[in-house]
């Protein structure tokens, strides 16, 4: 076996997960460099598998997440809490970017970053418009930013945190507060006052219409809502136990789901169709690949000279490790980074 091979695939792969050619959809790359390596022989394909079973607490984590986040988005639940952002700003840019930045933290922490990122940002480009704000991009900005400030408060904050954990257990939650609440802290602050600073201009020329009409709960909505902060007691309760939390968000989500659809108007057929399902086989792909790297002993390789560099220097290593895996998240994508990293640790 010539791992230079599993290296030269791999390192397409990630870059077609990255760059997206043709705008082909990025799991179409990762189970594609996952096929080529099993198909030529690379890795065999009990291995391969094995891989794959390795992401099933993070397989279970998005779709509970996914469904819980789809069916607040589809029952008005998004675009309520951004209504309510602009109805409680009298008038007040600065209140306004305060009040959306507030609501950003609290889905980041509580219904993951994607959520932020995928579901918050249009409902808070369409009460903009509402609100007859002159430029959205200072409000839009905060998405953008608080998905990663604020995605290492708990552990459910953040796929890439379950994938960082996938080899060992994830800390308990009383550990993982003292480890990250801090730097979280930090980061939410900095970043709120860097964005603050950077559109000091935007916002002092702006207006915020009085005249927002703020959408009514529908029972749906509210039960959407119930769902989110039952799940999020749950996960808490099993992450204090250091337990899995996959399996747990799954059955929250599909309950809440059932639920909703039983007692709304909403079709299973359409509401699943908008669900994100192409993350899963990206994931499955990614695990895929991650399993080549080690089987290759590369893994092994970069984590013996690790554990050696941190023997020698401690703090260098720690801090310069830190920037590295940070730039290939942000540059790149976090899941890729998250595994390889994570792995190499373990």
């Amino acid at each position: 076996m010539n791992p230079a091979w599993i290296w030269g695939i791999s390192a397409l792969a990630t870059a077609g997960v990255i760059f997206r050619p043709y705008n082909w959809p990025e799991a179409i790359w990762a189970v594609t460099g996952a096929l080529l390596i099993v198909a030529l022989g690379l890795l065999p394909a009990k291995d391969a598998w094995s891989g794959v079973l390795k992401g099933t607490d993070v397989y279970l984590f998005l779709i509970g997440m996914m469904l819980l986040s789809e069916v607040s988005r589809r029952e008005g639940l998004f675009d309520w809490l951004a209504a309510f952002a602009t109805e409680y700003s009298r008038g007040s840019p600065s209140r306004l970017f305060g009040l959306i930045y507030g609501i950003g933290v609290l889905v980041t922490v509580f219904l993951s970053n994607d959520a932020t990122a995928v579901v918050l940002t249009p409902a808070v480009y369409a009460a903009s418009r509402i609100a007859k704000v002159k430029d959205p991009l200072p409000y839009l900005l905060i998405c953008a930013m608080i998905a990663n400030a604020a995605s290492f408060v708990l552990p459910i904050s953040n796929p890439a945190n379950l994938v960082v954990f996938s080899g060992s257990s994830m800390p308990p939650l009383g550990d993982w507060l003292k480890t990250f609440s801090v730097p979280s802290a930090l980061a939410i602050v900095a970043t709120f006052i860097a964005l603050r600073w950077t559109q000091r201009k935007a916002i002092a020329s702006d207006t915020v219409t009085n005249d927002v009409h703020r959408p009514t709960l529908t029972s749906s909505a509210k039960i959407a809502s119930a769902g989110i902060v039952v799940t999020v007691i749950v996960l808490l309760l099993a992450s204090s136990r250091g337990m899995g939390l996959g399996f747990p968000t799954f059955v929250s989500g599909v309950i809440t789901t059932l639920v909703i659809l039983a007692v709304g108007k909403a079709k299973a057929t359409d509401l699943l169709a908008d669900v994100s399902w192409s993350v899963l086989p990206l994931v499955a792909g990614l695990f895929v690949l991650v399993s080549a790297l080690q089987f290759t002993g590369t893994i092994q390789q970069l984590s013996d000279l690790l554990h050696h560099a941190v023997e020698t220097s401690p703090n260098t290593v720690g801090f310069w490790s830190g920037i590295i895996v940070a730039f290939a998240s942000n540059l790149a994508n976090n899941l890729p980074s998250a595994l390889v990293a994570g792995s190499t640790v373990h």
